[in-house]
């Protein structure tokens, strides 16, 4: 396991991972292909298309996690798809990452 997930998201059409690595030798572009490989090898349904590079950002040592983890959970009420955020059923912790 290269990177650790600890917050996630999961909207209609894309996924937000909040992610660690655990052995800094792998990129995250490796291990986002590698994601994506694995995705298409257990699903095989050729209608579904990723973006062709993952978006990523990398928190700065000035940067607070739990306000960038709030701004992402407000995504499925700026979609319409809640009222409030707490309501979206799809988002969890894998892991307990340390800031």
């Amino acid at each position: 396991m290269a990177w650790l997930v600890g917050d996630y998201l999961l909207m209609p059409d894309h996924l937000h991972l909040f992610c660690a690595p655990r052995d800094p030798k792998f990129e995250i572009e490796q291990w986002i292909a590698y994601w994506k490989s694995e995705f298409r090898r257990h699903h095989g349904n050729p209608d579904w298309r990723f973006q062709s590079r993952g978006w990523h950002h990398r928190l700065r040592h000035d940067e607070d996690y739990s306000a960038k983890w709030h701004y992402v959970q407000e995504n499925p009420v700026r979609a319409g798809l809640v009222n409030r955020a707490e309501d979206w059923p799809y988002k969890g912790r894998v892991h307990e990452i340390r800031w």
